[in-house]
């Protein structure tokens, strides 16, 4: 008999998981497959990284010790918001030999059926990134013809004096850098004019 673990989430805390563990243990019941371990992630958005998400972390964590066979959940968006979630996950757990049963979607990994679905996911994961990459550089160049500038805001002429004068003093580039809520980087280039000039005209 196959392992499963049961992946539940819910968005809200007003919300349950109930009604979606009820179902899939009686899928699993039907299919033949035994529940090891199910995972909640009780009132977190899908939005959130896998950091942000303590039961999905942890079917992570299992799933590389190959604690189950099978990740059974309810839906596709309970596993994430995003068609690249998706496929970056199957593709984790398909390298561990572990399949996914998505209930509202019909989508089984045991299947031939349910491979090829696999397959067409990647393709338009592959899609998805490619409209997103093309809409963040057409909106850099309409920023860039608006007359927009870009990038990180220029520090005011009397901020830059009072950074070199906190550097003077003796203070470090960090604690300066906290100090004026300026990056790091920006304290070295106002240390250093000569050379960030010269790095800006050799790019």
């Amino acid at each position: 008999m196959k392992r499963a673990a049961i992946y539940l989430r819910v968005s809200t805390v007003d919300q349950t998981t109930a009604n979606q563990e009820r179902e899939l243990r009686e899928i699993a019941a039907r299919s033949g497959l035994e529940i090891v371990k199910v995972y909640k992630d009780h009132g977190i958005s899908g939005a959130k990284g896998r950091d942000k998400r303590p039961g999905f972390d942890a079917l992570h964590r299992d799933a590389n010790k190959r604690q189950f066979d099978v990740v059974m959940a309810w839906s596709v968006d309970r596993l994430g918001r995003s068609l690249q979630d998706l496929v970056g996950f199957l593709s984790e757990i398909h390298a561990l030999g572990i399949d996914l049963f998505l209930h509202q979607q019909g989508l089984d990994t045991r299947t031939p059926a349910g491979k090829a679905m696999f397959g067409m996911s990647s393709v338009f994961a592959e899609f998805e990134r490619t409209m997103i990459a093309e809409r963040v550089r057409a909106g850099l160049k309409r920023a860039k013809d608006e007359g927009k500038r870009l990038g990180r805001p220029p520090v005011a002429p009397e901020t830059q004096e009072a950074i070199r004068k906190a550097l003077a003093g003796g203070l470090s580039v960090r604690k300066t850098a906290a100090k004026f809520n300026v990056n790091p980087s920006t304290v070295q280039n106002i240390s250093r004019p000569f050379e960030a000039s010269a790095d800006a005209t050799a790019s």
